[in-house]
């Protein structure tokens, strides 16, 4: 292993070896312990664990530590089932305010698919008969990751809207945000020790979800729709959310449903929601598809509700379309395109806002040849996200406010999360260029303790700062020390790491080596899944 490599995985690795006491990952607990704590004390947190399995009786003893990983998992899974149903409960109180209920409403949401990942990594992850097909301990980190990220998402929607103290009690006291960080721990393990495939797939490598038919759409000049949406009455229906609510009721989901939205500007919000997958929306390009929307924080939504589009359901990819949020920089957090689907694609779309423009809230994502617009923390959450030919474009802030394009979410050691700029380009929209010289510009800031965020052979233009990176705050030292930022044969006016900062976890690589771990084919594990939809994409450096 190469020395930045090293010293970038150490704390990881050393931190698993803790975990499992250097023991074989098939060691019997020790003969002279009884009860789970043996098994809780390798964990991150083990109090709330060894809380858990005191009060609940009846489980089986594990014997190995993928055993081990099951039972942490159900643990996960009852607290995650509980949270929802304390939230469903709340919800039918008639007489809570907007505000509460607006939070109530992203956190039922964000619960639900918190018990969605945690199922289908029980399913993948059990050895009982009957439960579906196994995933690779990759595809059970990612899940894993996304079930914690959900957890944090609401209660920062309930920070957005002041309501801290009507969420907090209602989510907290089921400790889910530790039992999830001991699977991920655990998986983490089993990840690092095991030789894995990098995603559930046929035989050939392709994702079972891709047909042979479906591998040319994405390149297709005339794509053969289940539905058309027009503006002039022309199509199927006036509005997206119409076409997306269709596809949603199907029986089977299997089957890629693809929806033409002709050109045309639509004023709507559009949600593709849990369990709607395989839904594919193809535009006339990028400056005639527009779908438009500004809501924001300060117009009273949490900023996950603010997407001009959300989009949840696995394996949804956008072509020729814009998303954009109008509401400007003076309203704050105002997202325009929110996606948290596993495998989802973005290919020749126009993404447009201020601040939060882009929030990669989870799971794996590939952006290709998109333009990207915004202002502070442009490009935020915590997904395993890689944009690729992209172009990235700062603009005009409100005076006094420095451009800041991303925001990484990584909060946990042990998630395989990460934003991944790969040869795209960095320039100042039209309404910065005036202003230029008076706006600072950076690549990023740590918006968690374990941010991670990586820029490979882009071109950065001289609207960056020569120190490249900023604190979160000024002054502020929090996460300088374990996140993770690194830059490798950027080109470019601002491309030098002469002045850079020089922090512990920032990093300037020089092997190709250590770079390609935040590849397509590496990091989001693109091999395994973009052959098959003819996206073009460069697996490697």
């Amino acid at each position: 292993m190469n020395m930045v490599m090293h010293k970038v995985c150490f704390l990881s690795l050393h931190l698993l070896s803790l975990l499992l006491c250097l023991h074989p990952l098939t060691t019997v607990a020790d003969n002279n312990s009884t009860g789970i704590d043996p098994w809780c004390d390798k964990t991150p947190y083990p109090y709330p664990c060894k809380r858990y399995f005191t009060k609940h009786f009846g489980f089986r003893q594990p014997t190995q530590i993928s055993e081990f990983r099951v039972l942490l998992v159900e643990a996960a899974m009852d607290r995650a089932i509980s949270a929802r149903d304390k939230l469903a409960n709340s919800s039918k109180n008639c007489t809570i305010d907007c505000k509460k209920q607006a939070v109530l409403a992203d956190c039922l949401d964000l619960y639900g698919d918190t018990v969605m990942q945690l199922n289908r990594t029980l399913q993948g992850v059990s050895s009982k008969p009957g439960l579906g097909k196994r995933c690779t301990d990759f595809d059970a980190q990612t899940w894993l990751s996304t079930a914690l990220t959900n957890t944090e998402t609401c209660l920062r929607g309930s920070s957005d809207l002041n309501v801290t103290d009507f969420i907090t009690p209602i989510v907290s006291n089921t400790k889910i945000s530790h039992l999830i960080s001991n699977c991920l721990a655990i998986n983490g393990a089993l990840l690092t020790a095991g030789k894995n495939e990098s995603i559930t797939g046929d035989s050939k490598g392709s994702p079972t979800w891709f047909s042979g038919k479906e591998r040319r759409l994405l390149q297709s000049h005339s794509v053969r729709a289940n539905v058309v949406v027009a503006k002039d009455g022309s199509g199927h229906f006036k509005t997206v959310q119409a076409a997306i609510d269709l596809a949603g009721r199907r029986k089977v989901m299997s089957g890629r449903y693809v929806i033409y939205v002709k050109r045309g500007i639509y004023q709507e919000n559009i949600n593709v929601r849990l369990n709607n997958d395989n839904v594919m929306l193809v535009g006339d390009g990028m400056r005639y598809t527009i779908i438009t929307s500004g809501r924001s924080v300060k117009g009273g939504y949490t900023t996950y509700s603010s997407a001009t589009a959300g989009i949840e359901g696995l394996h949804f990819i956008a072509k020729g379309i814009a998303f954009r949020n109008t509401a400007g920089p003076a309203k704050g957090q105002a997202v325009a395109l929110r996606s948290s689907s596993d495998l989802s694609i973005f290919y020749r779309c126009s993404i447009e806002g201020y601040q939060d423009t882009l929030m990669v809230h989870s799971q794996r994502q590939f952006y290709r040849e998109c333009y990207i617009y915004g202002t502070v923390d442009f490009i935020f959450g915590n997904a395993a996200v890689v944009l690729q030919n992209c172009i990235i474009l700062p603009r005009r802030p409100l005076k006094g406010q420095s451009n800041v394009t991303t925001a990484q979410g990584r909060s946990d050691l042990f998630q395989n999360t990460g934003i991944s700029i790969h040869k795209s380009i960095i320039l100042p929209a039209s309404d910065l260029i005036p202003v230029v010289r008076s706006v600072k510009t950076y690549m990023g800031r740590p918006w968690m303790k374990y941010s991670r965020t990586v820029v490979l052979k882009t071109y950065i233009d001289s609207v960056v700062s020569p120190v490249g990176w900023s604190t979160w705050t000024k002054g502020s030292t929090y996460g300088l020390d374990t996140l993770f930022y690194a830059e490798y044969k950027n080109i470019g006016p601002a491309s030098s790491t002469r002045w850079r900062v020089r922090w512990k976890g920032f990093h300037v690589l020089s092997k190709a080596s250590d770079a390609s771990a935040f590849t397509v084919g590496k990091f989001i594990a693109g091999n395994s899944w973009l052959p098959s939809t003819s996206i073009p994409f460069t697996s490697e450096l």
